[in-house]
């Protein structure tokens, strides 16, 4: 099958004259999850997963991915003909590099333009008119291959309230129009989908798990303009963005409209995300500021209101995941009083790894204001739990047993923030190679949630508190150490992050400023074996100012335990052991008011000091 759609991609190559087609992981917006219309790449390779990149070409096709989900694709690649791009391996070019080798002189390279942004195309333009290889952007080849495409999702809009926002939505403009009077631009063009629901305290549901809304966003001195399905707004939404000064115009007319713009007249957008269709439609006489969007950083640094609001979600969040821990560890008691290596459910069918993700998905869905999980729930068991975003389908859904690892990476939305928690599951007695392995990461994840630091630090200078206990042992894990969160928004967002390599395009390494909320999960993976990753969230606070400056620190908003029966505090530092049980204890008074008195005899159990 997807042989033949490469093959059929081909054919429309071969019509329009194109002689390389470049598919990206994106939507009209740079988003990092995409809606079902916008899974051109998913529908032509048939890998799954979040991030890669396809090219096609008349002899050969090509997925570049980076080290998430290099297990995946390999697996989901073969006998598709199409070869796998180890992102970041030795040898391995990047996708310009390898156009820029196989095109030659008077070929051409097609793409998207929508789907591709400024920035990007402006490199690759750069790299391939060097060999007077053109490119044309105005072909959509993928859709014209896609005969039963999805529709363009439509989602009901609905307005987020100041009590969860903390800031009101004509504040918020007033601020960016701010920013403009500072650049001199009469215009700000807005094309993020978080930044926009954002900007206008608007929520949807256009990407799965993401509450967002498919549009795009003029900022002009007097008005708003937002660019949508209108069939998405009911009354009340239109007439609350209406009284702001917010107009409601077709999705797509945004390229009519800027093809308009005043000569004279000065643009600011953010050309690593804002896609290159829209800025080859910008006149020539028009000015364009092209610097990073300032909502960015407005969105990361959250005000006290969602500050508040996310610490109370934590603790909705934290009773759901400890009390799925507790279901779950019962089943593992259940097995091994039985005698049995498989676990089973209280009706006694088979426990599995899709099994396991509904269940807690039904504990969350007990906490008021749940809307839905922020991401696809990763439960991953044995073996499974070595591929970094594995997602357990029917075909790869397996059984529990009670002699191996389960790692279970989730997360919630609420109207008061978004919430991601990875904790790894010892079903059984772990044997002193896991436990030696899971305390390794442990002490990463304690250390660096300990940081104490000048403002100024950016991930890139933390990173290492985290990796220490395994780069002390030659080891390491192939992903980021953390990522920005959203409010009620993406799981994924920037600026802040902590990583230990300049990765330009991510644009995560920002500094670290009050108010920032970022994921602190380092992990180890033993491929065939199985994997550890131990996950909190943590938030970014102003600590002591002295002569040397100020310092900031962090706090951890996740509040559920990690697994003693993984641990070996005899490979523990003191300090190490401190951190654990102060962070237990604080579990325990925090989570246990909330619970059953069984469950709450477990919890001091399973929070006690070590």
């Amino acid at each position: 099958m997807i042989a033949e759609r490469i093959n059929a991609l081909r054919e429309e190559m071969r019509k329009a004259g194109i002689d390389a087609c470049l598919v990206p992981t994106n939507d009209f917006h740079g988003s990092e999850y995409v809606g079902d219309y916008f899974k051109c790449r998913r529908y032509l390779s048939g890998f799954t997963g979040s991030a890669g990149t396809l090219v096609v070409t008349a002899d050969m096709a090509g997925l570049w991915t980076d080290g998430r989900y290099f297990l995946q694709a390999e697996e989901q690649l073969e006998g598709t003909g199409i070869d796998l791009y180890r992102m970041g391996q030795d040898g391995v070019p990047k996708v310009r590099e390898f156009l820029a080798d196989k095109l030659k002189e008077g070929q051409c390279l097609g793409f998207d333009g929508r789907t591709v942004a400024k920035a990007e195309a402006e490199e690759l333009k750069k790299i391939l008119e060097e060999k007077k290889v053109r490119i044309d952007f105005d072909h959509d080849l993928p859709g014209q291959v896609w005969t039963d495409r999805p529709s363009l999702s439509c989602e009901p809009v609905t307005l987020l309230d100041e009590i969860y926002t903390g800031k009101s939505r004509k504040a918020k403009l007033a601020d960016v129009r701010e920013k403009m009077e500072g650049k001199k631009a009469d215009c700000f063009v807005l094309t993020s989908l978080d930044d926009i629901a954002w900007l206008l305290n608007i929520r949807g549901g256009d990407v799965e798990c993401n509450p967002v809304v498919l549009s795009y966003v003029a900022v002009l001195r007097e008005k708003v303009l937002l660019f949508a399905n209108e069939k998405a707004f009911g009354e009340e939404v239109k007439a609350a963005l209406a009284a702001d000064g917010v107009r409601l115009l077709p999705y797509n007319s945004i390229y009519q409209w800027i093809r308009r713009i005043p000569v004279g007249r000065s643009v600011w957008l953010d050309g690593s995300r804002v896609n290159y269709a829209i800025v080859a439609s910008i006149p020539k006489q028009v000015t364009v500021i092209d610097e990073t969007n300032p909502t960015q950083l407005m969105k990361a640094v959250k005000n006290p209101v969602e500050v508040a609001n996310i610490r109370k979600v934590h603790v909705k969040d934290g009773v759901a995941v400890t009390r799925f821990m507790y279901w779950l560890k019962q089943r593992v008691r259940a097995a091994k009083e039985a005698g049995v290596r498989q676990i089973t459910d209280e009706s006694g069918l088979a426990l599995t790894e899709i099994g396991v993700a509904k269940r807690l998905e039904a504990f969350r869905a007990e906490q008021e204001n749940y809307r839905g999980p922020s991401f696809e729930t990763i439960a991953g068991f044995g073996p499974h739990g070595a591929v970094i975003h594995y997602s357990a389908t029917p075909e790869t859904d397996c059984g529990l047993c009670t002699d191996e690892l389960l790692l279970v990476d989730s997360g919630g939305q609420y109207p008061e923030g978004t919430t991601d928690i990875t904790r790894t599951f010892v079903l059984g007695e772990a044997d002193e190679e896991r436990r030696k392995y899971f305390t390794m990461v442990l002490r990463g994840n304690l250390n660096l949630a300990a940081a104490r630091f000048l403002h100024g630090c950016c991930g890139l200078n933390l990173d290492y508190l985290c990796r220490e206990p395994l780069w002390e042992a030659g080891l390491d894990y192939n992903h980021g150490t953390g990522h920005g969160v959203g409010c009620y928004l993406n799981v994924h967002e920037g600026p802040n992050g902590f990583r230990w390599k300049i990765v330009p395009e991510r644009r995560d390494s920002a500094v670290f400023e009050a108010g920032m909320v970022t994921s602190d999960e380092p992990g180890f993976y033993l491929e065939g074996r199985f994997g550890i990753r131990h996950e909190n969230l943590i938030v970014c606070c102003e600590g002591e100012k002295n002569e040397y400056g100020q310092f900031m620190y962090f706090d951890t908003l996740t509040m559920a335990p990690f697994d003693l029966d993984g641990i070996d505090a005899s490979l523990m530092s003191e300090r190490e052991r401190r951190l654990l049980n102060e962070y237990h204890g604080k579990v325990y008074e925090t989570i246990a008011p909330y619970l059953p008195e069984e469950e709450r005899q477990w919890l001091k159990e399973a929070t006690r000091a070590v």
